[in-house]
C-alpha cells in the first residue's frame, strides 16, 4: 500500500503535542465514523486512516519510531534486530526473503520489495500490525466512544401561547416529539431536549435536540421581559369628562376607570397584569397602558360651534 502521511491525515504539524494529536483525531473521527456514513466507502476509508495515524501519534515509542523510519516504523524492532544480527556475524540476510544485507523491506541489497500479495492479498499496514502489536483492525483494544451529533431545530409561537404552559408536536428528521412550552418563555430562547440527536458512536450517548422558539409579535401589545405594553384609544369626551374603558390582557377582560381631564400620553400601570415570570409559578410582571385621545372628526356645524364656545371661555 501507498504511504500515509500521518501528521497530514490528521492535518497536524510534526511539532504537534499529544493534545493536539488527540484533539485532531476525536474531531476527525466522528466526522467520518461509519455510523454517520454507512455507504460511504471514501468516508470509511478516511476513517481507517485516522484510527491508523492517531494509533502511531498518540504513542510516544510509536511515534519515535514513525518519525525515525517513516512508512517502515512498524518493523523498526525487526530492522534493529537484524542489524544487531550483522554486527554479531548472524546471517545478515533480509529475514523477510531476498539476499544481502539490504534494506530488510524490500528494494535495496538484492532483495525484492514486497506487496500486498505476500501476504494473502491483505492490507500491508493490517498484515504488520498484526505480526508487531499494532492497532487497527487486529487491534484488540476497544474503540472510543463518541456521543452522536447534536441537532437543531426552530419552532414558531404566538405571544398569547407563550403566556401558558402548553404542549406542542414537533417534527425533526421525521420524527414527532412531544414537547412542553413552559409559561413565560422568550423570543429566541433555546430547550434542550437531552439525547433527541444523532445515535453516539461505539455505544456512545445520543447527540442532543436544540429548539429554538421564535414568538411573533403581537399588533396590539408589546413584550419587553416580563412587563407588558399597551396603547388604548379613547374619545374625547372621556378624556374630558371621565368614564370607563375596557382593556384586552393576556389572562381576560379588565375595566378601567378614566379621570376627568386624562391628558393625552397618560399611561397608567396594572400591577401583575404583564408576562409570567419564566419558572415561577404565580409571579408576573405588569402592564402598562398609555392612552391616546382620539380627536373627533366629521363634525357638525352645531358641534363646531360648541367647541368655538368652549374655546372662547
Amino acid at each position: 500500500m501507498a504511504f500515509i502521511d500521518y501528521y497530514k491525515v490528521l492535518g497536524i504539524s510534526k511539532t504537534a503535542t499529544a493534545d493536539e494529536i488527540k484533539k485532531a483525531y476525536r474531531k476527525l473521527a466522528r466526522k467520518y465514523h461509519p455510523d454517520l456514513h454507512p455507504d460511504d466507502k471514501e468516508a470509511n476509508k478516511r476513517f481507517q486512516e485516522i484510527n491508523e495515524a492517531n494509533e502511531a501519534l498518540s504513542d510516544p515509542e510509536k511515534r519515535k519510531k514513525y518519525d525515525e523510519y517513516g512508512e517502515n516504523w512498524k518493523h523498526a524492532d525487526q530492522y534493529a534486530e537484524q542489524k544487531r544480527n550483522q554486527g554479531s556475524g548472524y546471517g545478515g540476510g533480509n529475514p523477510f526473503g531476498g539476499s544481502g544485507g539490504g534494506n530488510p523491506f524490500g528494494g535495496g541489497g538484492g532483495g525484492r520489495g514486497y506487496t500486498d500479495s505476500d501476504f494473502g492479498g491483505g492490507d500491508f499496514s493490517d498484515f504488520f500490525s498484526s505480526m508487531f502489536g499494532g492497532g487497527g483492525r487486529s487491534s484488540g483494544r476497544s474503540a472510543p466512544k463518541y456521543k452522536g451529533q447534536d441537532y437543531t431545530a426552530e419552532f414558531q409561537i404566538s405571544l398569547t401561547e407563550a403566556y401558558t404552559t402548553h404542549k406542542k408536536t414537533i417534527t425533526v428528521n421525521g420524527k414527532n416529539l412531544r414537547i412542553t412550552i413552559p409559561a413565560g418563555i422568550a423570543d429566541k430562547q433555546v430547550i434542550k431536549l437531552k439525547g433527541q440527536g444523532a445515535a453516539g458512536a461505539n455505544g456512545g450517548p445520543a447527540g442532543d435536540l436544540f429548539i429554538t422558539i421564535n414568538i411573533t409579535e403581537d399588533p396590539a401589545m408589546k413584550r419587553l421581559n416580563d412587563d407588558l405594553y399597551l396603547t388604548q384609544e379613547i374619545d374625547l369626551y372621556t378624556a374630558v369628562l371621565g368614564g370607563d374603558v375596557t382593556i384586552e390582557t393576556l389572562s381576560g377582560k379588565v375595566k378601567l376607570k378614566v379621570p376627568a381631564e386624562t391628558q393625552n400620553g397618560t399611561k397608567v400601570r396594572l400591577k401583575g397584569k404583564g408576562f409570567p415570570v419564566y419558572k415561577k409559578e404565580g409571579e408576573f410582571g405588569n402592564m402598562f397602558v398609555t392612552y391616546q385621545v382620539k380627536i373627533p372628526t366629521g363634525l357638525t356645524s352645531k358641534q363646531k360651534e360648541l367647541f368655538e364656545e368652549l374655546s372662547k371661555s
